[in-house]
């Protein structure tokens, strides 16, 4: 017997953070393991012994389409930031005596920078007791600022909605614009890594100019000269629109949002809460060139929309959560399931497995190659890295006139059953 298969979902959500879990699923059952527990919230909440029998929940193969285009974390997640072995060995004695419980043989956590720190540090304290499970880390994360693997399993879905939105707000923009000027700044997710703005640039085309301005966190940010290029913009056109990262900052460092109220608090890995950016400049604007102006967040929106996913992009997670199952069944731990781009025309990707120890804790951002020289725009050499990973589209299963999703009645659940 191979025992169970464990698998946890942590940090921001994705469009396509289910496709990985269905992959993982699909293929831990296929490779003859007895039961894949999914951990509720996280390696926070498998502590506290929440976790689910995920074939109570998944019993047929709609089911798993369902998953495949269910926006939002399945199983729930946590940002909780495991100790190191030295400053307490009990967290690690629990986690251990939960997994031996269960008969887990492999561990699977689906996130981004933070988590494959999980995996690290979960994967060095079973060398160090010679524990027999093994742990994959599978890469999820829109911002695109996982090291070594070539893009992540929800980027090219949250640039897609990025890209569609833009070109949408840019036709709300032209559509106010007589005898008017107005200015539109659009503030995307991205807190240190600019993937997601950059993104934006693919509205240009021939229906649509494109974002006037674009700023990546990669480049320090200048409030004065920000609003000297809007203001010689508005002499020669009537509207602007500007897409900028959460994380831009100064040249010292500050982060823009620090001027607004909303950066007070932070999280268990001591990240500021990042917001208020798009509506602080468009205050500026507003005070300095007396247009009219206004602030877009899109929150959520571009890691939830799951009706806007890329087929291309729900295809890969449900292939690396697979390959997940495939690295731990033949051996690997202490690694993550990376993906290998083999050709842009015809896209094609392979998977691969990367010490996870190359990867924790560090951050791929855009190489400034890929940003325009004056620092407000994308090269087309970006351009030509995201396009592949926005095309084809997942069909919702639409009931009622509205998309439908597996959903997880908890109320009555017993969590340990």
């Amino acid at each position: 017997m191979k025992g169970n298969v464990i698998v946890g979902q942590s940090g921001g959500p994705t469009a396509v953070i289910n496709s990985s879990l269905a992959g993982v699923y699909k293929t831990a059952m296929e490779r003859g393991y007895t039961r894949v527990y999914g951990m509720r919230y996280g390696i926070q909440g498998f502590m506290e012994e929440q976790y689910i029998d995920l074939s109570k929940h998944i019993k047929n193969e709609l089911d798993l389409e369902l998953l495949k285009r269910t926006p939002s974390a399945f199983l729930g997640t946590c940002r909780y930031k495991l100790p190191e072995i030295h400053e307490d060995k009990a967290v690690y004695e629990r986690i251990f005596e939960l997994l031996d419980k269960l008969d887990i043989s492999v561990f699977i956590y689906i996130g981004g920078n933070d988590s494959m720190d999980t995996i690290r540090k979960l994967s060095d304290y079973a060398l160090l007791t010679g524990a027999r499970q093994k742990f994959v880390g599978c890469p999820k994360t829109i911002d695109n600022d996982l090291a070594i693997t070539d893009h992540t399993p929800g980027f090219g879905s949250a640039a897609k909605y990025i890209a569609t939105s833009t070109k949408e707000i840019i036709c709300d923009a032209m559509g106010f614009s007589y005898k008017k000027k107005n200015v539109t700044i659009m503030e995307i997710m991205g807190r240190n890594a600019g993937w997601l703005t950059g993104a934006s640039a693919l509205a240009a085309g021939e229906d649509c100019a494109g974002p006037d301005l674009i700023y990546l966190p990669e480049i320090a940010f200048d409030v004065d000269k920000f609003v000297e290029k809007v203001r010689s913009l508005l002499e020669k056109q009537d509207v602007v629109v500007v897409t900028l990262s959460e994380g831009i900052h100064n040249d010292e460092g500050t982060y823009i949002c620090e001027y607004t109220s909303g950066s007070e608090t932070t999280d268990a890995f001591g990240h500021i809460q990042m917001t208020g950016t798009a509506s602080y400049l468009a205050q500026v604007i507003s005070q300095e060139l007396g247009c009219k102006t206004r602030a877009v967040e899109l929150s959520t929106l571009q890691r939830s929309a799951a009706h806007m996913a890329s087929r291309v992009d729900v295809d890969e997670a449900f292939a690396v959560g697979g390959a997940c199952v495939k690295a731990a069944d033949e051996g690997d731990s202490g690694v993550m399931v990376v993906i290998e781009r083999v050709s842009d025309d015809p896209y094609q990707s392979t998977t691969g497995v990367y010490d996870v120890h190359r990867i924790a804790n560090a951050e791929k951002v855009v190489p400034r190659e890929w940003i325009n020289k004056e620092g407000d725009g994308v090269t087309e050499e970006f351009l030509d890295y995201v396009r592949p990973l926005i095309q084809g589209h997942y069909n919702p299963m639409m009931v009622d006139g509205l998309p439908r999703h597996l959903s997880m009645k908890v109320q009555n659940y017993d969590w340990a059953e």
